[in-house]
């Protein structure tokens, strides 16, 4: 059967991998990869009649994550990160190569080999990040549009790569191309912003009203795939065209249903893609060289994450910001596989330099998961420990100090609550740790503590001891249990309302004594229930019963545990 029986092989695999992995409490990335290592290497790729294959089916997988990212985030959510995306992202390939190219040299290579190792370990994965994000539920943080940000500039940054790494002996013949190439970049950004944004909105409206789900479907499919593909004819990348493809159909009311009805396409074609990485190890190589290849990769892991967390810093992102790049942008990404084919087809590098390229990038992809799931821990444990610094308040007055409403957080759901209670002339002080967040609130002439609400002193700043009520409404399980925590032993007598995104984060608070519990998702869906009801007309009265029994149901304590 060829192709179609080496894609149901490796679904098939990515199940039970992915099945294993979620057993072990792990990201399902490394289930992936582990069913590529057992289906190439491990068994001599008997069962994969054509790994080259997948590796091109795996290239669609990067453009429809791309594309479906693209459609969920928008221009002017990135506008605030495109200083740090842009320089900052440049500063850091060019930081990376220089060091990397240092070991290089350490280990006696030739120069030329050691620049070359160094532009591969420069770029990350845009592919492992991106899933990594998603599965911790970091994705629409700070944090994770400085990295997008970033992430989109080093794709960008591998067209201008592949023009001057092979004529580095020459690069008075390689400049043209590369101008040619910046040209063509600007022009197409320049074309989907102006044309792209009118045609695409008016194409949806069109086939939407056709009512027919699959060619809307192939419609949403073919802009992405299609857009991506023009981009890789004129010399860009594929996954860069297929991003902004997705940005200007962001700004289309069918948004929403076209993420949907992409993302299955994404998650099938994702795990070829993580199943080719995990094909392309030589486990030969690997135990020839074993004590190489993991030094290189910690040395790697640890030059590179120090720079890109130095990067954010240098760019005025303070607090989590610096170690969550740091953290998680540390590993080499998928382009290094391109960028090594390239050396090996033009005799730029040798097979010995191509094989430790693709073992470094691979034992890193591997570490993603682990090393960035210990950013919270680790940002929770630098807090604790820091020097107390000056707290910095804003808008605020004496009197809006007693009687008031504290809140953590200010984000959708915490500007929120603030705008409600001020139509209401309830005073409330907002504590919020994003820079950016507390600029909004300065220039809304929001009552706004800058700090972390879980720290004893940044809560006393607040008067949490002269507050009627403490709303927690950050998504992040760490800080939402340290906040009501240390409030508890602050100030045992105040009501406490916080937010959980997760059941099992429910039943934590409850248990720790905070006295009410929001499940954004549960409240959603109740109504969802509620405006069905009212259509079918069901009387209010049966209706409002029954979503305050639902509700009381679902957030009743559970029953303390007996011996």
């Amino acid at each position: 059967m060829g192709i179609a029986a080496d894609v149901a092989i490796i679904v098939t695999a990515g199940f039970v991998g992915g099945v294993l992995a979620r057993l072990l409490k792990q990201p399902l990335i490394l289930g992936y990869i582990a069913a590529g290592i057992v289906l190439g290497p491990v068994t001599g790729g008997v069962f994969i009649s054509d790994p080259h294959d997948i590796e091109l089916l795996a290239e669609i997988g990067i453009a429809l994550l791309l594309f479906a990212l693209g459609i969920e985030f928008s221009f002017k959510e990135l506008r605030p990160v495109r200083s740090v995306a842009v320089f900052g992202a440049f500063i850091q390939i060019i930081l990376t190569i220089a060091a990397a190219a240092a070991m290089g040299l350490f280990l006696g290579w030739p120069w030329s080999d050691a620049v070359w190792f160094g532009a591969c370990i420069s770029l990350s994965s845009t592919m492992v990040i991106l899933k990594t994000l998603q599965g911790q539920g970091r994705l629409g943080t700070l944090s994770s549009r400085v990295m997008i940000g970033m992430l989109l500039v080093q794709d960008l940054m591998v067209v201008p790569l592949l023009i001057l790494l092979p004529k580095m002996t020459d690069l008075r013949s390689g400049l043209p191309e590369l101008g040619w190439a910046l040209l063509y970049a600007v022009l197409f950004i320049g074309f989907m912003i102006v044309v792209g944004t009118r045609l695409i909105p008016w194409l949806m409206r069109r086939v939407s009203r056709w009512n027919s789900r699959e060619l809307f479907l192939l419609t949403v499919t073919g802009l992405g795939l299609g857009i991506g593909y023009a981009t890789y004819k004129v010399g860009l990348s594929f996954a860069f065209g297929a991003f902004i493809a997705g940005m200007v159909l962001s700004e289309s009311e069918h948004a929403h249903q076209a993420l949907s009805d992409i993302i299955p396409l994404r998650d099938i074609f994702g795990l070829l893609f993580f199943a080719s990485v995990g094909m392309l190890l030589e486990p030969h190589f690997v135990r020839e060289n074993l004590w190489l290849v993991l030094s290189l990769a910690l040395a790697v892991s640890l030059v590179k994450g120090l720079i890109c967390a130095g990067v954010g810093w240098t760019f005025g992102y303070r607090n989590v910001v610096p170690l969550a790049l740091g953290l998680t942008m540390f590993q080499a990404g998928e382009f290094a596989f391109v960028i090594g084919k390239v050396g090996i087809a033009t005799a730029s590098i040798g097979a010995e330099l191509y094989s430790i390229i693709m073992a470094v990038t691979l034992v890193t992809m591997l570490m993603t998961p682990f090393v960035s799931g210990a950013t919270a821990p680790i940002y929770s444990f630098m807090r604790k420990r820091r020097p107390i610094e000056p707290t910095l308040t804003i808008n605020i007055t004496d009197e809006e100090l007693h009687d008031h409403v504290v809140i953590v957080g200010a984000g959708n759901m915490g500007r929120t609550v603030a705008g409600v209670l001020a139509r209401f002339d309830l005073p409330c002080v907002v504590i919020e740790l994003d820079q950016h967040r507390l600029d909004y609130c300065r220039t809304a002439g929001q009552a706004v503590i800058y700090g972390d609400a879980s720290h004893p002193v940044v809560l006393e700043a607040a008067g949490i001891k002269r507050a009627r009520i403490l709303l927690i409404t950050t998504p992040s399980q760490v800080v939402t249990t340290s906040i009501a925590r240390h409030v508890g032993e602050l100030r045992p007598d105040l009501y406490i309302v916080a937010r959980a995104d997760s059941v099992e984060l429910l039943a934590e608070l409850q248990a720790i004594g905070v006295h009410k519990v929001v499940l954004p998702q549960m409240e959603a869906g109740l109504e969802v229930t509620r405006q069905a009801l009212r259509h079918l007309e069901v009387p209010d009265e049966k209706l409002e019963q029954y979503v305050t029994e639902a509700r009381r149901e679902f957030y009743r304590p559970a029953p303390a545990a007996t011996s």
